[in-house]
Protein backbone atom coordinates (compact mmCIF):
# COMPACT_ATOMS: atom_id res chain seq x y z
CA UNK A 1 0.00 0.00 0.00
CA UNK A 2 2.92 2.07 0.52
CA UNK A 3 4.37 2.16 -2.69
CA UNK A 4 0.99 2.83 -4.08
CA UNK A 5 0.71 6.36 -1.97
CA UNK A 6 4.26 7.08 -3.57
CA UNK A 7 2.87 6.29 -6.95
CA UNK A 8 -0.46 7.84 -6.43
CA UNK A 9 0.11 11.37 -7.77
CA UNK A 10 2.03 9.86 -10.72
CA UNK A 11 -0.76 7.46 -11.42
CA UNK A 12 -3.88 10.20 -11.26
CA UNK A 13 -1.52 12.28 -13.75
CA UNK A 14 -2.01 9.83 -15.80
CA UNK A 15 -5.58 8.91 -15.73
CA UNK A 16 -6.62 12.55 -15.73
CA UNK A 17 -4.52 13.47 -18.70
CA UNK A 18 -6.84 10.14 -20.42
CA UNK A 19 -9.83 11.71 -19.35
CA UNK A 20 -8.32 15.12 -21.05
CA UNK A 21 -7.37 13.26 -24.27
CA UNK A 22 -10.72 11.86 -24.34
CA UNK A 23 -12.62 15.37 -23.90
CA UNK A 24 -10.45 16.19 -27.18
CA UNK A 25 -11.28 13.18 -29.55
CA UNK A 26 -15.16 14.36 -29.03
CA UNK A 27 -14.43 18.17 -29.70
CA UNK A 28 -13.70 20.06 -32.65
CA UNK A 29 -13.36 24.13 -32.55
CA UNK A 30 -16.79 24.01 -34.39
CA UNK A 31 -18.24 23.06 -30.62
CA UNK A 32 -16.69 26.34 -29.41
CA UNK A 33 -18.41 28.64 -31.93
CA UNK A 34 -21.23 26.82 -31.42
CA UNK A 35 -21.43 28.27 -27.94
CA UNK A 36 -22.23 32.10 -30.04
CA UNK A 37 -25.64 30.26 -30.99
CA UNK A 38 -26.48 30.33 -27.25
CA UNK A 39 -25.11 33.37 -25.82
CA UNK A 40 -28.10 33.90 -22.83
CA UNK A 41 -27.28 29.74 -21.82
CA UNK A 42 -23.22 30.50 -22.19
CA UNK A 43 -23.14 33.25 -19.88
CA UNK A 44 -25.63 31.78 -17.31
CA UNK A 45 -24.01 28.81 -16.96
CA UNK A 46 -20.17 30.20 -16.67
CA UNK A 47 -21.93 32.75 -13.94
CA UNK A 48 -23.20 29.84 -12.21
CA UNK A 49 -20.11 27.82 -12.37
CA UNK A 50 -17.23 30.55 -11.57
CA UNK A 51 -19.19 32.66 -9.43
CA UNK A 52 -22.60 31.29 -7.58
CA UNK A 53 -21.97 27.88 -6.81
CA UNK A 54 -18.34 28.89 -4.89
CA UNK A 55 -20.30 31.48 -3.05
CA UNK A 56 -22.98 28.71 -2.04
CA UNK A 57 -20.03 26.56 -0.97
CA UNK A 58 -18.87 29.13 1.24
CA UNK A 59 -21.48 29.79 2.87
CA UNK A 60 -22.06 26.31 3.43
CA UNK A 61 -18.47 26.10 5.34
CA UNK A 62 -19.51 28.82 7.47
CA UNK A 63 -22.52 27.78 7.81
CA UNK A 64 -21.94 24.28 9.09
CA UNK A 65 -18.88 24.73 10.87
CA UNK A 66 -16.60 23.34 8.17
CA UNK A 67 -12.83 21.99 9.40
CA UNK A 68 -10.62 24.29 7.39
CA UNK A 69 -8.67 21.44 6.14
CA UNK A 70 -12.03 20.35 4.59
CA UNK A 71 -13.18 23.83 3.52
CA UNK A 72 -10.16 24.22 1.73
CA UNK A 73 -10.95 20.71 -0.06
CA UNK A 74 -14.65 21.61 -0.54
CA UNK A 75 -13.60 24.73 -1.96
CA UNK A 76 -11.37 22.99 -4.72
CA UNK A 77 -14.48 20.72 -5.70
CA UNK A 78 -16.31 24.25 -6.04
CA UNK A 79 -13.76 25.45 -8.52
CA UNK A 80 -13.68 22.66 -10.55
CA UNK A 81 -15.13 22.20 -14.06
CA UNK A 82 -17.59 20.14 -15.03
CA UNK A 83 -17.22 16.26 -15.35
CA UNK A 84 -16.99 14.18 -18.86
CA UNK A 85 -20.40 12.54 -16.87
CA UNK A 86 -22.28 15.08 -17.36
CA UNK A 87 -22.26 14.25 -20.98
CA UNK A 88 -23.66 11.16 -20.32
CA UNK A 89 -26.11 11.99 -18.02
CA UNK A 90 -27.16 14.92 -19.98
CA UNK A 91 -27.91 12.34 -23.00
CA UNK A 92 -29.56 9.82 -20.44
CA UNK A 93 -32.17 12.64 -19.52
CA UNK A 94 -32.91 14.99 -22.89
CA UNK A 95 -30.64 17.52 -22.39
CA UNK A 96 -28.49 19.32 -25.21
CA UNK A 97 -25.19 17.04 -25.34
CA UNK A 98 -23.42 19.37 -27.86
CA UNK A 99 -24.02 22.22 -24.66
CA UNK A 100 -22.52 20.00 -22.52
CA UNK A 101 -19.68 19.19 -24.60
CA UNK A 102 -18.95 23.03 -25.58
CA UNK A 103 -19.23 23.89 -21.40
CA UNK A 104 -17.12 20.95 -20.47
CA UNK A 105 -14.43 22.66 -22.90
CA UNK A 106 -14.84 26.22 -22.02
CA UNK A 107 -15.47 25.44 -18.29
CA UNK A 108 -11.83 23.40 -18.47
CA UNK A 109 -10.10 26.08 -19.93
CA UNK A 110 -11.55 28.68 -17.54
CA UNK A 111 -10.59 26.54 -14.15
CA UNK A 112 -6.94 27.14 -15.44
CA UNK A 113 -7.61 30.30 -13.69
CA UNK A 114 -10.26 30.01 -11.67
CA UNK A 115 -9.28 27.23 -9.71
CA UNK A 116 -5.53 28.24 -8.49
CA UNK A 117 -7.23 31.70 -7.28
CA UNK A 118 -9.98 29.83 -5.96
CA UNK A 119 -7.80 27.51 -3.97
CA UNK A 120 -5.83 30.19 -2.48
CA UNK A 121 -8.56 32.13 -1.52
CA UNK A 122 -9.36 29.34 0.62
CA UNK A 123 -6.13 28.69 2.06
CA UNK A 124 -5.96 32.09 2.77
CA UNK A 125 -9.44 32.35 4.55
CA UNK A 126 -9.64 28.90 6.36
CA UNK A 127 -5.98 27.36 6.70
CA UNK A 128 -4.92 30.42 8.41
CA UNK A 129 -2.59 28.44 10.38
CA UNK A 130 -0.45 27.40 7.00
CA UNK A 131 -1.00 23.74 6.95
CA UNK A 132 -2.45 24.14 3.36
CA UNK A 133 0.78 25.13 0.67
CA UNK A 134 -0.72 27.45 -1.40
CA UNK A 135 -0.46 26.43 -5.48
CA UNK A 136 2.50 27.84 -6.64
CA UNK A 137 3.14 29.25 -9.86
CA UNK A 138 4.90 26.15 -11.15
CA UNK A 139 1.98 23.94 -10.05
CA UNK A 140 -0.09 26.04 -11.76
CA UNK A 141 2.01 25.56 -14.88
CA UNK A 142 1.52 21.54 -14.66
CA UNK A 143 -1.96 21.61 -14.01
CA UNK A 144 -2.46 23.64 -17.28
CA UNK A 145 -0.24 21.45 -19.14
CA UNK A 146 -2.01 18.11 -17.73
CA UNK A 147 -5.37 19.37 -18.54
CA UNK A 148 -4.88 21.47 -21.99
CA UNK A 149 -1.94 19.64 -23.32
CA UNK A 150 -4.47 15.94 -23.85
CA UNK A 151 -7.07 17.88 -25.07
CA UNK A 152 -5.08 19.92 -27.91
CA UNK A 153 -3.90 16.43 -29.10
CA UNK A 154 -6.96 14.76 -29.20
CA UNK A 155 -8.35 17.22 -30.80
CA UNK A 156 -5.57 17.02 -32.86
CA UNK A 157 -6.01 13.87 -33.80
CA UNK A 158 -9.52 14.14 -34.22
CA UNK A 159 -9.05 16.77 -37.22
CA UNK A 160 -6.55 14.42 -38.87
CA UNK A 161 -8.07 10.67 -38.45
CA UNK A 162 -12.06 11.75 -37.78
CA UNK A 163 -12.47 7.63 -38.31
CA UNK A 164 -10.23 7.08 -35.57
CA UNK A 165 -11.27 9.66 -33.46
CA UNK A 166 -15.04 8.17 -33.62
CA UNK A 167 -13.98 4.69 -33.08
CA UNK A 168 -11.57 5.21 -30.03
CA UNK A 169 -13.98 7.92 -27.99
CA UNK A 170 -16.27 5.42 -26.91
CA UNK A 171 -13.75 3.14 -25.97
CA UNK A 172 -10.84 5.78 -24.64
CA UNK A 173 -13.57 7.44 -22.23
CA UNK A 174 -14.70 4.01 -20.44
CA UNK A 175 -11.16 3.12 -19.96
CA UNK A 176 -10.82 6.48 -18.69
CA UNK A 177 -13.66 5.83 -16.26
CA UNK A 178 -12.56 2.18 -15.34
CA UNK A 179 -8.82 3.48 -14.53
CA UNK A 180 -10.34 5.96 -12.54
CA UNK A 181 -12.96 3.81 -10.71
CA UNK A 182 -9.96 1.43 -9.45
CA UNK A 183 -7.76 4.25 -8.33
CA UNK A 184 -10.54 6.54 -6.89
CA UNK A 185 -11.57 2.70 -4.80
CA UNK A 186 -8.04 2.18 -3.79
CA UNK A 187 -7.37 5.30 -2.71
CA UNK A 188 -11.00 5.31 -0.94
CA UNK A 189 -10.37 1.63 0.83
CA UNK A 190 -6.90 3.74 2.08
CA UNK A 191 -8.43 6.68 3.72
CA UNK A 192 -11.52 4.78 4.52
CA UNK A 193 -11.11 5.09 8.17
CA UNK A 194 -10.23 8.75 7.83
CA UNK A 195 -14.05 9.30 5.35
CA UNK A 196 -15.93 7.47 7.68
CA UNK A 197 -14.69 9.87 10.41
CA UNK A 198 -15.03 12.77 8.57
CA UNK A 199 -18.10 11.77 7.07
CA UNK A 200 -19.95 13.80 10.19
CA UNK A 201 -18.10 16.66 9.30
CA UNK A 202 -18.32 16.78 5.66
CA UNK A 203 -20.83 14.63 4.40
CA UNK A 204 -23.98 17.34 5.24
CA UNK A 205 -22.23 20.19 3.13
CA UNK A 206 -20.94 17.50 0.67
CA UNK A 207 -24.56 16.35 0.25
CA UNK A 208 -26.34 19.83 0.53
CA UNK A 209 -23.62 21.42 -2.24
CA UNK A 210 -24.48 18.55 -4.84
CA UNK A 211 -28.15 18.61 -4.30
CA UNK A 212 -27.97 22.80 -4.81
CA UNK A 213 -25.42 22.45 -7.83
CA UNK A 214 -27.78 20.18 -9.20
CA UNK A 215 -30.89 22.44 -8.64
CA UNK A 216 -29.99 25.61 -8.90
CA UNK A 217 -28.33 24.48 -12.84
CA UNK A 218 -31.59 23.45 -13.32
CA UNK A 219 -34.14 25.40 -12.34
CA UNK A 220 -31.97 29.30 -12.49
CA UNK A 221 -32.06 28.40 -16.65
CA UNK A 222 -35.87 27.45 -16.72
CA UNK A 223 -36.62 30.56 -14.66
CA UNK A 224 -34.36 32.53 -17.23
CA UNK A 225 -36.55 31.61 -19.77
CA UNK A 226 -33.91 28.64 -21.12
CA UNK A 227 -35.93 25.45 -22.67
CA UNK A 228 -35.96 22.31 -21.18
CA UNK A 229 -32.97 20.76 -23.17
CA UNK A 230 -30.55 23.18 -22.48
CA UNK A 231 -31.49 23.94 -18.76
CA UNK A 232 -31.24 20.07 -18.25
CA UNK A 233 -27.56 20.49 -19.70
CA UNK A 234 -26.33 23.62 -17.30
CA UNK A 235 -27.99 21.54 -14.44
CA UNK A 236 -25.74 18.67 -15.07
CA UNK A 237 -22.79 20.11 -16.22
CA UNK A 238 -22.65 22.33 -12.94
CA UNK A 239 -24.48 19.29 -10.72
CA UNK A 240 -21.52 17.23 -11.83
CA UNK A 241 -17.99 18.30 -11.21
CA UNK A 242 -14.61 17.07 -11.97
CA UNK A 243 -14.17 15.63 -8.81
CA UNK A 244 -11.05 14.01 -10.44
CA UNK A 245 -9.22 17.12 -11.16
CA UNK A 246 -9.99 18.30 -7.46
CA UNK A 247 -8.38 14.72 -5.96
CA UNK A 248 -5.52 15.82 -8.22
CA UNK A 249 -4.82 18.78 -7.37
CA UNK A 250 -5.28 18.11 -3.74
CA UNK A 251 -2.80 14.93 -3.40
CA UNK A 252 -0.61 15.94 -6.51
CA UNK A 253 -0.08 20.21 -6.14
CA UNK A 254 -1.15 20.67 -2.70
CA UNK A 255 0.09 17.11 -1.55
CA UNK A 256 -2.47 16.43 1.32
CA UNK A 257 -4.71 13.35 1.78
CA UNK A 258 -7.52 15.27 3.81
CA UNK A 259 -7.99 17.41 1.17
CA UNK A 260 -8.83 15.10 -1.42
CA UNK A 261 -12.01 13.91 1.14
CA UNK A 262 -14.65 15.79 0.14
CA UNK A 263 -14.09 15.09 -3.59
CA UNK A 264 -13.41 11.37 -2.59
CA UNK A 265 -17.18 11.44 -0.86
CA UNK A 266 -18.92 13.49 -3.74
CA UNK A 267 -17.41 11.39 -6.48
CA UNK A 268 -19.67 8.32 -4.94
CA UNK A 269 -23.30 10.55 -3.98
CA UNK A 270 -22.87 12.70 -7.19
CA UNK A 271 -23.69 9.48 -8.78
CA UNK A 272 -26.86 8.71 -6.74
CA UNK A 273 -28.36 12.34 -6.99
CA UNK A 274 -27.69 13.31 -10.49
CA UNK A 275 -29.74 10.17 -11.26
CA UNK A 276 -32.31 10.56 -8.59
CA UNK A 277 -32.40 14.46 -10.07
CA UNK A 278 -33.21 12.72 -13.20
CA UNK A 279 -36.01 10.26 -12.38
CA UNK A 280 -37.64 12.19 -10.03
CA UNK A 281 -37.21 16.20 -10.65
CA UNK A 282 -36.82 15.59 -14.62
CA UNK A 283 -40.32 13.17 -14.60
CA UNK A 284 -38.52 10.95 -17.31
CA UNK A 285 -36.99 7.86 -18.28
CA UNK A 286 -33.48 7.24 -18.84
CA UNK A 287 -32.53 6.37 -22.33
CA UNK A 288 -30.56 3.46 -21.10
CA UNK A 289 -29.21 2.43 -17.44
CA UNK A 290 -27.94 4.82 -15.27
CA UNK A 291 -24.35 4.97 -15.20
CA UNK A 292 -21.64 2.64 -12.91
CA UNK A 293 -20.52 4.60 -10.22
CA UNK A 294 -16.92 6.04 -10.99
CA UNK A 295 -15.16 9.20 -10.55
CA UNK A 296 -15.87 12.10 -12.70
Amino acid sequence: MSNFITLLPTLLIGALALIMFGLGLSLTLADFRRLLGHPKAVVLALVLQTMVLPAICYGLIVGLGVAPVYAVGLMLLAASPGGVSANLFSHLFGGNVAMNISLTAINTVLSIVSLPLIANFAIATFAKSGQVVPMQTAKVVEVIAIVLIPVAIGMFVKSRAPGFAARMDKPMKRFSMAVLAALALIAIAKEWTAMTTSFASIGLAVVLFNILSLGLGYYVPRLMGLDKPNAVAIGYEIGIHNSTLAIFVAVSVLGDFQLMLPAAIYSVSMYVFATAFGFLVLGRKAAAGAPAPASS
